[in-house]
Formats: structure tokens, sequence, C-alpha cells
């Protein structure tokens, strides 16, 4: 019964998918299953062939594999190597080859011997490529054949660097690489200009021939392709899909990758489900727009027709259900995002008391503030609450060089018209443009381009706080160090980084904190600060009894919004808001037209911004509830 249940279930997806919850538990376990298959191997006296693969998805299993390897033994003497890909052209001394990458995070770290490791040649010239990669296909056979390959996979659908148009029987060759997938690899190359335009990597049909497959893929922003790799069609246009034809592969993901698909999606289309409040809520969202009718038009054959039955049954009639979400959502909608004074809080998002309350607004890089909650930021200093902000890192890595110069010239400049001697800032701004002229991609700056470029948007951020209306003595800087690395691979978070925060909220003692939740940031910034807000408040909770009725609310914005049934407080924003959120994003000059990490958005901030302002407001009034501009959405953490 349990296997044709599980099958009920699956009968969306057209290959085999195990879940995990989290990207550690899934990587323990396949690099556990690669170490058993060595080890079988070993003990017939036979040698293991490998294919790998390249990016930041299967890191924590070559850590895996490293620490059993130096703690339990595990040796890799007898083990053949083949890597999917390379760039081309590339020099393995670039900090961006695959031959670094391997050897930083595999090879240098275990006793494999050199000659057994095999990856894609990027210094060939072009005449010499279909040779060698030939030659890199008989390798493969020389060996005996790949045991097992790893894959990822691209926001592209691809596997190596196969991009859609590939053939399911292609072979080793040069290709070029998808707009996207440059774009995707722009900040390790420190811009997509300086992104290689072609590749070469094993095709398809190589990867066919591994005796297994496992695909691995973590976080959200991979649950759109893979829900078009597992349960689409077979198209050239999403390569990955060719893998439904092998019946020796298996996708591995985390919760996250896998949130699309049908069974976590929209579970009640496969099966009976539990329906606790946030499901149900879920569903009738989802029926709402699926058979584009407001929630309190929706009738019984809608939910028959659309996989809701039992839900109906269990505990409906239908439009008991309908007014019961109707108005769930309706009370996340609040002008008070600081409680409402002299109020019935019973229906509220946040509680009427103390009606002046002390704010702390947490903001990762020093624009996440006015971009992800600039109309809430606005909404509640003129509400008069005691609100401050605090900008947890310098975003130094992310302003241009040419500004620095600029900067650096008006300095000059203004020296000289007040009679001031600038031949040492003369100095500095020559060795900084020699610097620049000679840089390389993602060099680190110099420590006076790096304090120059912290300055500039430390600049940006008070201007922007200050027309906001906040006061000089509510604005911090913490500029924690975990950040302070001048490189965008930053250090692990210690203690002084938790201290730091610590203190700062021990000082204000806050009713209410806001913070970005907005863990799709492609630098992984804001999900480390969050972090380090959730440790601060955790160990203040053990002492400090203020933290108990401190509210903890989660932003988005910037890189995403909330789904409408996560949202748990909606602050509507009128035409003027908007216009007035807009203007403090202009402050952020640095960061206008042409941010230096724009991620895979191509939309200006303060665009993106509105248009998910907007939306969020567009989807509550095809819900049946009131039309508004915009409005920004928040959801409380429970720590």
């Amino acid at each position: 019964m349990a296997r044709l249940n599980l099958l009920e279930e699956t009968r969306y997806e057209k290959l085999p998918v195990t879940v995990y919850a989290n990207p550690a538990i899934a990587s323990i376990t396949v690099a556990g299953r690669i170490a058993s298959l060595i080890r079988e191997k070993q003990a017939k006296d036979e040698k293991t062939v490998l294919g790998l693969a390249t990016g930041v998805t299967p890191i924590a299993v070559y850590n895996e594999l490293v620490r059993l390897h130096q703690e339990g033994g595990l040796s890799f003497k007898d083990v053949i190597t083949f890597n999917l890909d390379e760039y081309y052209p590339m020099q393995p001394t670039a900090v961006q080859s695959y031959v670094a990458f391997m050897n930083e995070h595999l090879f240098s770290r275990v006793d494999i011997d050199p000659k057994n490791v095999h990856i894609p040649d990027g210094t060939l010239t072009e005449e010499d490529i279909p040779a060698f990669c030939l030659n890199y296909e008989k390798q493969i056979e020389d060996a005996g054949g790949l045991d097992l390959q790893i894959l990822g996979i691209g926001r592209t659908g691809h596997i190596g660097f196969n991009e859609p148009g590939s053939a399911p029987n292609s072979g080793t060759r040069l290709v070029t690489l998808d707009d996207l997938t440059r774009t995707d690899a722009s900040r390790d190359f420190g811009g997509k200009e300086n992104v290689p335009t072609k590749a070469i990597t094993m095709g398809i049909g190589t990867i066919f021939k591994a005796r297994e497959i496992i695909l691995m893929a973590w976080s959200g922003k991979k649950a759109p392709i893979i829900k078009k790799a597992v349960e689409g069609e077979m198209s050239g246009d999403v390569p990955a899909t060719y893998l439904q034809l092998s019946d020796k592969v298996e996708f591995i993901l985390d919760a996250d990758a896998a949130a699309q698909l049908t069974r976590f999606d929209t579970p009640w289309l496969v099966k009976d489900c539990v329906w606790d409040n946030l499901l149900k809520k879920k569903a009738v969202i989802w029926l709402s727009h699926k058979v584009n009718k407001p929630i309190l038009k929706l009738v019984e054959d809608d939910y028959n027709n659309n996989g809701m039955a039992q839900l109906a049954v269990e505990q409906g009639p239908v439009y008991q259900i309908n007014i019961d979400i109707f108005n769930q959502i309706q009370h996340t909608i609040t002008g008070w995002p600081g409680g409402k004074p002299n109020a019935d809080d019973s229906q509220r998002p946040e509680r009427a008391l103390p009606a002046k309350k002390r704010v702390v607004i947490f903001s990762p890089h020093p624009d996440d503030d006015v971009i992800s909650m600039g109309g809430t930021f606005i909404r509640l200093v003129d509400q008069g609450h005691d609100v401050h902000v605090a900008y947890q890192t310098s975003g130094n890595t992310a302003v241009w060089d040419d500004d620095v110069l600029r900067y650096m010239e008006f300095t000059i400049d203004f020296n000289k018209s007040i009679g001031e001697d600038p031949s040492k800032l003369q100095a500095i701004h020559d060795d900084m443009r020699k610097f620049f002229a000679r840089k390389n991609p993602n060099e680190i700056d110099t420590p006076e381009a790096r304090t120059v470029k912290g300055l500039i948007r430390k600049t940006e951020a008070i201007s922007g706080a200050r027309y906001v209306g906040l006061k000089d003595s509510h604005i911090h800087f913490m500029a924690l160090p975990f950040y302070e690395t001048g490189k965008v691979v930053k250090n692990p978070v210690t203690d002084i980084d938790v201290q730091m925060t610590i203190d700062l909220l021990q000082q204000v003692k806050p009713h209410q904190i806001f913070a970005a939740g907005d863990f799709a940031d492609p630098h992984g910034t804001h999900v480390v600060c969050f972090n380090i807000i959730l440790k601060a408040l955790r160990q203040l909770k053990q002492n400090d009894a203020w933290v108990k009725d401190c509210h903890l609310w989660m932003y988005r914005g910037a890189w995403q919004e909330f789904n409408i049934y996560e949202i748990e407080m909606a602050v509507p924003l009128s035409p003027q808001e908007v216009l007035r959120k807009r203007a403090a994003i202009f402050k952020h000059q640095s960061q206008k037209d042409v941010p230096v990490f724009p991620g895979e958005d191509a939309r200006e901030f303060w665009v993106r911004a509105e248009d998910r302002n907007r939306e969020t407001a567009e989807q509550y009034d095809r819900l049946g509830l009131a039309e508004y501009a915009a409005m920004e959405a928040f959801v409380r953490f429970n720590f």
C-alpha cells in the first residue's frame, strides 16, 4: 500500500527523485555513496571511475569526501576522474578555472594520483579541440567507462555545458554558452563581459554511458528548472529532460529545489492531504488564480474539478471555507505596520501597545532597507515610532572603480579650493588609477580603494535614511567583520559578528525588528546576516526579558517576494508613497542604472521593487480584496 501511495504522489515525475531536508544531509548521503563505491571496487582490486562536476552544488560533497579521507581512511589512489567541462579559453592557473576549483575543493586534499585526473584543456587552439575531445572520449572508454557521474543543473536546464539545442547523443565538444549561463557566472568573473563565451563539455551521450548518474540541486532558485526537468516533456530546450530516457539516473534534491514538484507544490492533485491552515490557504488562493475568480465567488464545482473535493467534504461548505480564507487574507492588510494605537488588535498583524515602538530595521547591504521596505520604513517614521536602521555590511565590493576615481578627484579639487595641500591624496589617486588599469576580474582592491567604496555607500545610506526622516543618531553602520574581505567570497561568521549585533540590540531594546528574509540574494549575504540576527536574539532571549516581547518581521523585495499564502502583514502604499520610496532608492546613486552585481534580473533595483510591490497589490485585488497601488509584504519569524 505504501508503495502504491508513493507512486500516486509521484505520478507526474518521469524519473526517480529523492528529497532531503537540506543540502547538508543530501551531500553527506551522496558522498557516502561515492565512498561505498570506491571501497567496493577497491575490495575487488578494481579502479573507480568518477565523472565530476563543479560549481557550488557539489562543494559539500567534496568536503565530506575529504573528511572521509582524512578521518575515515578513504583512499583515492585507485580513483580515476573525468570532469564534465571547462571554460574556453581558460588558463588552469586562473581562479575561475575548473582545474583550480577541483584542486581547491578535492584533489589537493586527498591522495589521488595526478595522472588519474582528467579535466578538459582550456588552453588549446580551436584547431586542436576536436582531436582532444575524441581522445577524451577514448580515455573514458579505456578506463572502463564512468562508474558514477555527478551532475548539477543550470537554470537553462544545461547538464555539463550542454545548453539548449544540444542533441541527446552528443559527445565531448566545444560549445557556445547561453547568455543566461554567462549571466549566472558573472559574479565569479567580476562582470559578465569577462565570462568566456565558450566551453569544452562532455556530451549528453557521454553522460548517458555512465553506469550510474546522480543529478543534485539545492535552493529555490533551481526549483523552476527542476520541475521542467522532472515533470516536463522531453525537449532540446531543456537538455536535462533527456535524462528521462535513462534508467540509471536519480535526482537528489533539497526541499527548496523540490518545492515546485506537484507532490510538494499542489499535493491535493496527487493525494489526500492533512489540511492545516497554511495548506488550506495556499490551495484556495491557487484555486482562485486557476479558475480566475475572486475567492468569494468560488463554488463547489471549482473545488471538485480541481483536486480539492477532499477539502470541500472535510471542511465545507465551500462558501464557509471561502469566507474564512478571505478574512484571513484581509486581516494581513494594515496601514499601521507598527500597530494601530487605541484599536482592537485581535485581528491585526501587529499589536497596538506600546503605541510608539522602538524599531530596528536591519539592512544587509546599505540599500536593502529602502529597496525592500522603503514604504513601510517611511510609514513607521511618519507614524512617530522610534526607528533605527542598522547597515550590517559596508557593501564595498559593489561600487564601480570609476566612481572611486571620481570621488577622489572631487576631494582633491575641494582640498585645493580651501587651500589645503592635496599632494598625498593625489598620490593615492594616481596609485589607484594604475591599479585599476591593470586590475584582473575579481581581484581584491587596495585598502584605500575599499575604504573609498565603503564611504560612497555609507554616504548614500545616510542620505536615504535622512530622506526617510531618521535622525543621524539612529543610523548605525556595523561593518560586520565577516564581510570585510575585499573578495566576493566572504569569511565565516565569528562570535564578533554576533556580539556586535547583541550590543546594538541591547542598546535599542526594540519592540520590532525588520530583517531581510530574501534568501535568493545571489551573493549569499542576506541569509548570513539573518542568521547572525537570529543567533544574537536567541542568546539574548536567555537573559533579557524585553526579547520575549520583540517581534521579528522578515521582508523581501530586492530579489524575490513572498507567496501570497505566506504573507502575514501587507502594508499598502499610496501612489505618493511609491514615489517617496523611489526617491529614497535614488539616493543610492552607485547602484543606479547598472549595479556591479545585478544578479540575473536586468531591471534596476527601483524598477524591481515597484514591479514586485504592484504585483503583490494586483494579486490581492484578483482575490477580491481592495485595490491598492502597491503593497510591501512581511512574514513574522518566531525565534
